[in-house]
């Protein structure tokens, strides 16, 4: 399996339009994010989770043009807002995309994403079939692989994150139920989100929520994502990190 970082940004990225902060001045590449999103390869089959604003240029970036199925964490904007550009890749496929969410997210898209799904099309647009997954409370598949939905909680919104093999991968988390605690155990990579140190937003991890998450999931390596510039820089957080736990930048590629 392999796993391309498309971003590892939080809704604005980094840097901010206008903002004079450090974080956004620097030079260092690995501080520049684009909004969060990861591309999972296994075999011949290519997956994204979630389809960030910045997908265009994502794929274009890291040289990728093909996909097999979405998977969607919730409905926010920062990880729904290109779902209009894979107008590209459904002109090199015969059919549909599959999109995969909770029914609530789903409806989300057909109203803000309405002309993909009209009945009269008058303009070329996205291709993409919608399967729900509030009944699935183990596992479903995506073409022949299995995957396992997790309920996550992000501020008082119920969200998916999601688990294929030994890989994990979680956004956007406030607070993870014992339940999904427990269907993180053995895991070789947890992807993690991490929004900053201090003062504790109510809807996202804060570092130290996410390092005490880990050590109670226990998985053998730890990248962190959905990265804010109030973080700080790259280099100096990950310093500062425990063992087998880093930063994930834009572009980083992880096997296993």
């Amino acid at each position: 399996m392999k796993i391309t970082f498309l971003g590892t940004g939080t809704s604005q990225g980094v840097p901010l339009i206008g903002s004079t902060h450090p974080v956004c001045l620097s030079k260092n590449p690995k501080d520049k994010r684009l909004r969060s999103s990861i591309l999972i390869e296994k075999g011949k089959k290519v997956f994204l989770i979630d389809c960030s604003p910045d997908f265009r240029y994502q794929m274009l970036r890291s040289n990728h043009q093909k996909l097999d199925a979405i998977l969607i964490t919730h409905e926010h904007q920062d990880h729904i807002g290109g779902l209009d550009e894979i107008r590209s890749i459904n002109s090199n496929r015969e059919k549909s995309i599959p999109v995969y969410g909770l029914r609530r997210v789903l409806e989300s898209l057909k109203k803000r994403f309405y002309y993909i799904f009209s009945e009269n099309k008058k303009s070329n647009t996205s291709k993409i079939s919608i399967h729900e997954l509030d009944n699935y409370t183990d596992f479903f598949f995506v073409e022949y692989f299995k995957v396992f939905p997790l309920s996550i909680w992000h501020g008082t919104l119920p969200i998916l994150g999601f688990r294929i093999e030994n890989f994990a991968y979680i956004t956007d988390a406030s607070r993870i139920p014992f339940h999904t605690i427990q269907q993180l155990k053995g895991l070789d990579i947890l992807v993690l989100n991490v929004l900053r140190k201090v003062p504790k937003p109510s809807s996202h991890f804060t570092l130290s929520d996410s390092l005490k998450m880990i050590q109670e999931i226990n998985p053998k390596k730890t990248y962190l994502t959905h990265i804010s510039h109030l973080l700080g820089f790259h280099e100096e957080v990950q310093t500062k990190l425990p063992k087998n736990v880093y930063l994930a930048y834009d572009g980083l590629i992880i096997t296993k």
